[in-house]
This record gives structure tokens, C-alpha cells and sequence, in this order.
């Protein structure tokens, strides 16, 4: 698959459909940042009348997991991907479109070189971060990939 905002929003159509119907869609991906929107519905809002915070965590989880993708694609070898941990930390109610924005791509290549050369698996840890249609931060979500040789 060659990695477009596209490309990503018919993969989710097809292997992620909880994420496709909550309207989260891939706007950018590049090799060291990727940006996902979702906007605040009836469909992914929690009692509160915001954003579900589960719905935030898969529009960050694809901004980071795309770009690991990305550079195994990149790395032409057979490589597996696995979240191993995650954190979040909600500053504001996630009310109207939602961007998210990963600019940690620099780390994957290190790791994947690691996990190529030593054949151990690797794991680092990947940030995003949620901002309104003000600008204004309302989640921050990090997520630890484990790499490994197939």
C-alpha cells in the first residue's frame, strides 16, 4: 500500500470500521508526521456532550501506528508491530473537530535498525496531541510500539 491520507482512510474502512464510523480520517502522513481529524457527533460522544475518550485514543493511535507502518514498509523487511503500552492525559472537553499530530517519526528508524541488526525487538514510546479548532490542547495520548523481526 503506498501510505496516503487516501490509502489510510480505506484501510480503516476496510480493517478498523469502529474508527471509520466514528469519523476518525488520516488528513497527512510523511515519514516523520502524521495528522488525524475527528470531529465531536452524536456517534462518538460520552454522556458529558464531548469526544469519547476512546475515540480520541484510536485518531492517536493511527497518527503514530501509520507511521510505524510507513517505515516497516520503508524497511522492506517482515517486521510485526504491537502496542505495548499507553498513557493519556485529557486537559480540555473535545468538543468540534479534533486534530491530532505525531511528529515522532525520527524514532522509528533507529529502532527498526536496532531490531534488523541485533534481531531483538525494540520498543519506544510515541506523543500526541489533540488540539480544538481554537488551538487549544484538549488530550494528550502516548503509546509505546514494540517492533520485532517475523
Amino acid at each position: 500500500m503506498q501510505f496516503t491520507a487516501s490509502n489510510l482512510n480505506k484501510f480503516l474502512f476496510f480493517k478498523l470500521p469502529s474508527a471509520y464510523w466514528c469519523g476518525v480520517r488520516a488528513k497527512s502522513i510523511d515519514e516523520t508526521q502524521c495528522v488525524v481529524s475527528v470531529k465531536h457527533r452524536w456517534v462518538n460522544q460520552n454522556p458529558f456532550k464531548s469526544m469519547y475518550f476512546a475515540v480520541q485514543a484510536m485518531a492517536a493511535e493511527l497518527t503514530t501506528g501509520a507511521m510505524v507502518m510507513l517505515h516497516i514498509q520503508k524497511s522492506k523487511r517482515n517486521i510485526s508491530m504491537l502496542v505495548a503500552n499507553n498513557k493519556g492525559n485529557f486537559s480540555k472537553k473535545a468538543t468540534g473537530r479534533i486534530n491530532f499530530t505525531c511528529n515522532d517519526g525520527h524514532l522509528i528508524d533507529e529502532a527498526i535498525k536496532k531490531t534488523i541488526e541485533n534481531g531483538e525487538g525494540q520498543t519506544f514510546w510515541m506523543k500526541s496531541i489533540g488540539v480544538n479548532e481554537k488551538g487549544e490542547q484538549v488530550s494528550e495520548m502516548d503509546f509505546e510500539w514494540s517492533i520485532r523481526l517475523k
